[in-house]
Protein backbone atom coordinates (compact mmCIF):
# COMPACT_ATOMS: atom_id res chain seq x y z
CA UNK A 1 0.00 0.00 0.00
CA UNK A 2 1.25 3.50 -0.81
CA UNK A 3 0.90 6.56 1.46
CA UNK A 4 -2.54 7.33 -0.07
CA UNK A 5 -3.88 4.06 1.38
CA UNK A 6 -4.38 2.50 -2.07
CA UNK A 7 -2.36 -0.24 -3.78
CA UNK A 8 0.35 1.35 -5.90
CA UNK A 9 -0.27 0.71 -9.64
CA UNK A 10 2.17 -1.20 -11.79
CA UNK A 11 3.71 1.59 -13.87
CA UNK A 12 5.27 0.58 -17.19
CA UNK A 13 8.87 1.48 -18.05
CA UNK A 14 8.95 4.47 -20.43
CA UNK A 15 9.68 3.33 -23.98
CA UNK A 16 12.40 5.03 -26.03
CA UNK A 17 11.04 7.49 -28.61
CA UNK A 18 12.11 7.63 -32.24
CA UNK A 19 10.58 11.10 -32.71
CA UNK A 20 9.15 13.90 -30.56
CA UNK A 21 5.77 15.62 -30.32
CA UNK A 22 3.02 16.53 -30.37
CA UNK A 23 3.41 17.83 -26.82
CA UNK A 24 0.95 17.37 -23.99
CA UNK A 25 0.60 20.77 -22.26
CA UNK A 26 0.20 20.54 -18.47
CA UNK A 27 -0.59 23.53 -16.24
CA UNK A 28 0.73 23.33 -12.66
CA UNK A 29 -1.98 25.23 -10.87
CA UNK A 30 -3.03 26.25 -7.36
CA UNK A 31 -3.97 29.78 -6.28
CA UNK A 32 -2.33 29.17 -2.91
CA UNK A 33 1.39 29.96 -2.82
CA UNK A 34 4.06 27.74 -1.31
CA UNK A 35 2.44 24.41 -2.18
CA UNK A 36 5.23 23.05 -4.39
CA UNK A 37 4.14 24.14 -7.88
CA UNK A 38 7.57 25.36 -8.94
CA UNK A 39 9.44 22.48 -7.27
CA UNK A 40 7.14 20.02 -9.03
CA UNK A 41 7.45 21.74 -12.43
CA UNK A 42 11.26 21.63 -12.29
CA UNK A 43 11.62 18.10 -10.95
CA UNK A 44 8.82 16.47 -12.91
CA UNK A 45 10.25 18.10 -16.04
CA UNK A 46 13.74 16.81 -15.24
CA UNK A 47 12.41 13.29 -14.54
CA UNK A 48 10.51 13.28 -17.85
CA UNK A 49 13.66 14.46 -19.65
CA UNK A 50 15.65 11.72 -17.91
CA UNK A 51 13.12 9.25 -19.39
CA UNK A 52 14.02 10.48 -22.88
CA UNK A 53 11.20 13.01 -23.33
CA UNK A 54 11.78 16.50 -24.71
CA UNK A 55 10.38 18.98 -22.19
CA UNK A 56 9.74 22.74 -22.20
CA UNK A 57 9.17 24.49 -18.89
CA UNK A 58 7.18 27.75 -19.06
CA UNK A 59 7.70 30.18 -16.19
CA UNK A 60 4.32 31.95 -16.05
CA UNK A 61 4.75 33.56 -12.64
CA UNK A 62 5.98 37.19 -12.43
CA UNK A 63 8.08 36.20 -9.39
CA UNK A 64 10.26 34.14 -11.77
CA UNK A 65 10.78 31.36 -9.20
CA UNK A 66 11.03 28.66 -11.86
CA UNK A 67 13.77 30.60 -13.66
CA UNK A 68 15.65 31.18 -10.37
CA UNK A 69 15.34 27.48 -9.50
CA UNK A 70 17.16 26.65 -12.73
CA UNK A 71 19.98 29.14 -12.18
CA UNK A 72 18.61 32.02 -14.29
CA UNK A 73 18.77 35.52 -12.82
CA UNK A 74 15.42 37.15 -13.75
CA UNK A 75 16.84 40.66 -13.19
CA UNK A 76 19.35 40.27 -16.01
CA UNK A 77 16.91 38.87 -18.57
CA UNK A 78 16.61 41.07 -21.63
CA UNK A 79 13.76 39.03 -23.07
CA UNK A 80 11.18 36.88 -21.27
CA UNK A 81 7.81 35.23 -21.85
CA UNK A 82 6.30 38.74 -21.48
CA UNK A 83 7.89 39.79 -24.78
CA UNK A 84 6.23 37.00 -26.77
CA UNK A 85 2.87 37.57 -25.10
CA UNK A 86 2.68 41.27 -25.90
CA UNK A 87 5.50 41.99 -28.34
CA UNK A 88 4.91 41.63 -32.06
CA UNK A 89 8.59 41.53 -33.00
CA UNK A 90 9.91 38.79 -30.73
CA UNK A 91 9.90 35.12 -31.75
CA UNK A 92 9.54 32.50 -29.03
CA UNK A 93 12.72 30.76 -30.27
CA UNK A 94 14.72 33.88 -29.29
CA UNK A 95 13.68 33.47 -25.66
CA UNK A 96 13.86 29.73 -25.01
CA UNK A 97 17.01 28.94 -23.03
CA UNK A 98 18.92 25.80 -22.12
CA UNK A 99 18.53 24.55 -18.53
CA UNK A 100 21.68 22.45 -18.28
CA UNK A 101 19.46 19.34 -18.18
CA UNK A 102 19.60 17.28 -21.38
CA UNK A 103 16.27 17.47 -23.21
CA UNK A 104 14.77 20.20 -21.01
CA UNK A 105 14.40 23.86 -22.09
CA UNK A 106 13.02 26.93 -20.33
CA UNK A 107 10.83 29.85 -21.36
CA UNK A 108 11.88 32.26 -18.58
CA UNK A 109 9.98 35.01 -16.80
CA UNK A 110 10.56 38.04 -14.60
CA UNK A 111 8.64 40.88 -12.96
CA UNK A 112 7.75 42.34 -16.40
CA UNK A 113 5.07 39.63 -16.59
CA UNK A 114 3.09 41.35 -13.81
CA UNK A 115 2.35 44.16 -16.29
CA UNK A 116 0.88 41.64 -18.73
CA UNK A 117 -2.11 40.98 -16.44
CA UNK A 118 -3.20 44.61 -16.93
CA UNK A 119 -2.17 44.95 -20.58
CA UNK A 120 -3.90 41.74 -21.67
CA UNK A 121 -7.28 43.13 -20.59
CA UNK A 122 -7.51 45.27 -23.74
CA UNK A 123 -6.32 42.49 -26.10
CA UNK A 124 -8.70 40.64 -28.43
CA UNK A 125 -9.17 36.98 -27.34
CA UNK A 126 -6.96 37.77 -24.34
CA UNK A 127 -7.45 34.35 -22.70
CA UNK A 128 -5.95 32.49 -25.67
CA UNK A 129 -2.68 34.41 -26.16
CA UNK A 130 -0.41 31.91 -24.38
CA UNK A 131 -2.03 29.06 -26.33
CA UNK A 132 -1.18 30.78 -29.59
CA UNK A 133 2.44 31.28 -28.45
CA UNK A 134 2.83 27.60 -27.52
CA UNK A 135 0.98 26.08 -30.51
CA UNK A 136 3.98 26.07 -32.88
CA UNK A 137 6.18 24.48 -30.18
CA UNK A 138 4.00 21.39 -29.73
CA UNK A 139 5.75 19.59 -32.59
CA UNK A 140 9.19 19.99 -30.95
CA UNK A 141 8.41 18.70 -27.44
CA UNK A 142 6.70 15.78 -25.73
CA UNK A 143 5.65 17.76 -22.65
CA UNK A 144 5.19 21.47 -22.01
CA UNK A 145 4.81 22.25 -18.28
CA UNK A 146 3.46 25.66 -17.25
CA UNK A 147 4.29 26.94 -13.76
CA UNK A 148 1.31 29.19 -12.92
CA UNK A 149 1.24 32.23 -10.64
CA UNK A 150 -0.40 31.76 -7.21
CA UNK A 151 -3.64 33.47 -8.23
CA UNK A 152 -6.69 32.83 -10.39
CA UNK A 153 -6.15 35.93 -12.54
CA UNK A 154 -5.84 36.37 -16.29
CA UNK A 155 -2.38 34.75 -16.48
CA UNK A 156 -3.65 31.54 -14.88
CA UNK A 157 -6.76 31.57 -17.11
CA UNK A 158 -4.39 31.83 -20.11
CA UNK A 159 -2.44 28.81 -18.85
CA UNK A 160 -5.61 26.76 -18.35
CA UNK A 161 -6.89 27.74 -21.79
CA UNK A 162 -3.58 26.65 -23.37
CA UNK A 163 -3.34 23.37 -21.42
CA UNK A 164 -4.56 19.86 -22.14
CA UNK A 165 -4.22 18.78 -18.50
CA UNK A 166 -3.98 20.32 -15.03
CA UNK A 167 -1.95 19.06 -12.08
CA UNK A 168 -2.96 20.55 -8.73
CA UNK A 169 -0.14 20.35 -6.15
CA UNK A 170 -1.72 20.29 -2.70
CA UNK A 171 0.23 20.85 0.48
CA UNK A 172 -0.78 18.22 3.05
CA UNK A 173 -2.13 20.87 5.40
CA UNK A 174 -5.75 21.63 6.33
CA UNK A 175 -6.03 25.18 4.94
CA UNK A 176 -4.75 24.00 1.57
CA UNK A 177 -7.82 21.78 1.24
CA UNK A 178 -10.16 24.77 1.18
CA UNK A 179 -8.52 26.26 -1.93
CA UNK A 180 -9.06 23.15 -4.07
CA UNK A 181 -12.84 23.78 -4.30
CA UNK A 182 -12.23 27.32 -5.60
CA UNK A 183 -9.67 26.07 -8.12
CA UNK A 184 -11.99 23.27 -9.27
CA UNK A 185 -14.73 25.86 -9.83
CA UNK A 186 -12.36 27.97 -11.98
CA UNK A 187 -11.32 24.90 -14.01
CA UNK A 188 -14.99 24.06 -14.67
CA UNK A 189 -15.65 27.62 -15.91
CA UNK A 190 -12.65 27.39 -18.27
CA UNK A 191 -13.92 24.01 -19.53
CA UNK A 192 -17.38 25.51 -20.14
CA UNK A 193 -16.33 28.73 -21.82
CA UNK A 194 -12.80 28.49 -23.21
CA UNK A 195 -11.27 25.02 -23.31
CA UNK A 196 -13.72 22.10 -23.37
CA UNK A 197 -10.83 19.62 -23.78
CA UNK A 198 -9.15 20.58 -20.49
CA UNK A 199 -8.85 17.66 -18.05
CA UNK A 200 -7.65 17.34 -14.47
CA UNK A 201 -4.69 14.97 -14.65
CA UNK A 202 -4.45 14.70 -10.88
CA UNK A 203 -4.05 16.19 -7.43
CA UNK A 204 -0.52 15.77 -6.08
CA UNK A 205 0.09 15.60 -2.34
CA UNK A 206 3.21 17.64 -1.50
CA UNK A 207 5.16 18.52 1.66
CA UNK A 208 3.89 15.30 3.21
CA UNK A 209 5.29 14.35 6.61
CA UNK A 210 4.26 10.80 7.50
CA UNK A 211 5.38 11.36 11.10
CA UNK A 212 2.54 13.81 11.79
CA UNK A 213 -1.07 12.78 12.28
CA UNK A 214 -2.17 16.06 10.64
CA UNK A 215 -0.38 15.26 7.35
CA UNK A 216 -1.77 11.72 7.28
CA UNK A 217 -5.33 12.90 8.02
CA UNK A 218 -5.25 15.59 5.32
CA UNK A 219 -4.02 13.12 2.71
CA UNK A 220 -6.70 10.63 3.78
CA UNK A 221 -9.41 13.30 3.42
CA UNK A 222 -8.16 14.31 -0.03
CA UNK A 223 -8.32 10.68 -1.20
CA UNK A 224 -11.83 10.30 0.29
CA UNK A 225 -13.00 13.46 -1.51
CA UNK A 226 -11.27 13.02 -4.88
CA UNK A 227 -10.54 9.28 -5.17
CA UNK A 228 -8.59 8.32 -8.28
CA UNK A 229 -8.00 11.98 -9.16
CA UNK A 230 -5.27 11.87 -6.48
CA UNK A 231 -1.85 10.68 -7.69
CA UNK A 232 -0.50 7.59 -5.94
CA UNK A 233 2.88 9.33 -5.76
CA UNK A 234 3.23 11.65 -2.76
CA UNK A 235 6.08 14.15 -2.37
CA UNK A 236 7.52 14.16 1.14
CA UNK A 237 9.08 17.09 2.96
CA UNK A 238 12.87 17.16 2.71
CA UNK A 239 15.65 19.72 3.21
CA UNK A 240 16.99 18.71 -0.21
CA UNK A 241 14.38 20.77 -2.12
CA UNK A 242 15.48 24.19 -0.75
CA UNK A 243 19.10 23.14 -1.37
CA UNK A 244 18.37 22.41 -5.04
CA UNK A 245 16.95 25.93 -5.48
CA UNK A 246 20.20 27.42 -4.21
CA UNK A 247 22.16 25.07 -6.49
CA UNK A 248 19.95 26.01 -9.47
CA UNK A 249 19.33 22.44 -10.59
CA UNK A 250 16.70 19.69 -10.21
CA UNK A 251 16.87 17.14 -7.41
CA UNK A 252 17.33 14.39 -10.03
CA UNK A 253 20.85 15.71 -10.69
CA UNK A 254 21.59 17.38 -7.34
CA UNK A 255 20.75 14.37 -5.15
CA UNK A 256 20.14 11.67 -7.72
CA UNK A 257 19.56 8.76 -5.31
CA UNK A 258 17.54 10.71 -2.73
CA UNK A 259 13.91 9.78 -1.89
CA UNK A 260 12.79 13.10 -3.44
CA UNK A 261 14.46 12.26 -6.77
CA UNK A 262 12.93 8.77 -6.73
CA UNK A 263 9.47 10.21 -5.97
CA UNK A 264 9.62 12.56 -8.98
CA UNK A 265 10.79 9.73 -11.25
CA UNK A 266 7.79 7.70 -10.09
CA UNK A 267 5.52 10.70 -10.64
CA UNK A 268 6.89 11.06 -14.19
CA UNK A 269 5.93 7.46 -14.94
CA UNK A 270 2.49 8.00 -13.41
CA UNK A 271 1.99 11.17 -15.48
CA UNK A 272 2.98 9.35 -18.68
CA UNK A 273 0.60 6.49 -17.84
CA UNK A 274 -2.27 8.90 -17.12
CA UNK A 275 -1.57 10.86 -20.32
CA UNK A 276 -1.55 7.51 -22.12
CA UNK A 277 1.85 8.17 -23.60
CA UNK A 278 4.58 5.54 -23.12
Amino acid sequence: MGPTGRPFPDLPEPKPLSSHGPATIIAMCNQKGGVGKTTTTINLGAALAEAGRRVLLVDFDPQGSLSVGLGVNPHTLELSVYNVLLGRDTGVDEIITDTGVDGMDLLPSNIDLSAAEVQLVSEVARETILGRVLAPLRAEYDFILIDCAPSLGLLTINALTAADQVIMPLECEFFALRGIALLTDTIEKVQDRLNPNLEVLGILGTMYDPRTLHSREVLERVVQAFGDDVFHTVIRRTVKFPETTVAGEPITTYATTSPGAKAYRTLAREVMARCRVG
